[in-house]
Parts: structure tokens; sequence; C-alpha cells
């Protein structure tokens, strides 16, 4: 292919993170292309995925010959050998790759990814640990965080919620939330309104600064 296609993704390590990665890419229509230097691992996805092949991503000639150039963006899934991610973010930074995700296992592997080409890390682990520790509760039913301190969580409407619209109850006021919808058993999402009447059982899905989120979620 002449130009990059703007769906196409090179997914270079594929242990748990990177052939999930991979596999979810694939099934969602993209163009992949798996690389690991583990036969075990290129073996276990070559049923799954129509690329996938066993190379050296820390040789920068290998990645030429492999066509690396011609895929818009990269993730890199090497996590515990820290030489070797390092080597092929740099190497896929020196080929031009203008958009290259990095697997990292803690801040000091984060902060030479980016030193090196990764123009975003993702800390796998640490964000599953702490999705779970806001679940494990039973106080929130999903959560999601952001950068700058922000999240979007679903949770059990409040009794102070019940039977009133919004605009009443003055969650955003009150709690510093928003309240963005309202997802009701066996109905479609409600986006809300001022006007949207809460009622008992309702799920919100609500957004605001992460702290905020998880005094409003506690009042259940």
């Amino acid at each position: 292919m002449d130009k990059p296609h703007t769906d196409s993704v090179v997914v270079i390590g594929l242990g748990r993170f990177g052939s999930g990665v991979a596999s979810a890419l694939a099934t969602l229509g993209h163009d992949v292309l798996a690389i690991d230097v583990s036969a075990e691992n290129v073996q276990a996805l070559s049923a799954t995925l129509g690329h996938v092949v066993q190379a050296d991503s820390t040789d920068i000639e290998t990645l030429k010959q492999l066509g690396v150039t011609e895929f818009k963006h990269a993730v890199v899934g090497i996590g515990q050998n820290l030489e070797a991610s390092v080597l092929t973010i740099l190497n896929l930074s020196q080929l031009g790759l203008k958009d290259i995700w990095a697997k990292a296992n803690n801040a000091q592997h984060g902060r030479i990814a980016e030193r090196v080409g990764a123009h975003h890390v993702v800390y796998p682990e640490a964000d599953m640990g702490q999705r779970v520790a806001h679940l494990v509760t039973g106080k929130m039913i999903d959560f999601i965080q952001f950068e700058d301190d922000f999240a979007i969580a679903k949770t059990r409407a409040p009794s102070e919620t019940h039977g009133k619209a919004l605009k009443d109850s003055a969650v955003r006021t009150r709690h510093h939330v928003t309240v963005v919808g309202i997802k009701r058993r066996h109905e479609d999402f409600i986006y809300a309104r001022e006007d949207t009447v809460v009622r008992a059982g309702d799920l919100l899905i609500v957004a605001g600064p992460t702290r905020a989120i998880e005094k409003f979620a506690a009042r259940v």
C-alpha cells in the first residue's frame, strides 16, 4: 500500500495485553499486523489473526522489511523486557510512525517510553487495579477514570433523587457531578435533561471530578 490506512495497526508483543489488543482490533475490522519474538505466542494467534509474524522488533531493518511504516498506528505490548520495549519504541519513532502506544509496567518504564518516542503510555495493571477498587464495594457498577482527575461512572440513583426532576434534586449544584444519562431495566438509554425525573431503581451515568464521583456514589 502507498499510504497508511487510518485504521491500520501494528501490534508488537503478543502477551496477554498485546494479544488482547490485536484480537479486539481485528474483530472490529481493522487491518492488523501482529509481531512477537516468541514462536509460541505467534502460533497461538495464527488461527485468529490474518497477519501474525515471528520477528525481532529490536532490529530496525526487520521492521522495515515487514512494512511497518505502512501502518498508521503502533501498539508496543512488551512489558517484561524493558530493553526490548525501549528499543522497539525507538525503532518505530525513527521509522516515522506518528501514533505509538506503549504498555508500561511502572512510572519509570513509562517515562523512558515517552522519552524515546511513545505518544501514549498505558498502565493496564494499575488502571485495572484502580477500576476494581472502585467497583468491589458495590457502590459503583462501572467506573472509568481519565486524565486530569476526571471520571465517568454508573451508579444506582440515591434516594434523595427519587421522584424528582434533575433540576429539583440539584445533583450538579450539590454534589458537583453531572448526570449524563439514565438506564432503566428493559428500557432504552435516556439522555438526561433538566426535566428528566429519576425513579427508584434507576442507574445513573454521572461524570465529574473523581473524588466528587466517589462521594456521590457513596450516598447510595
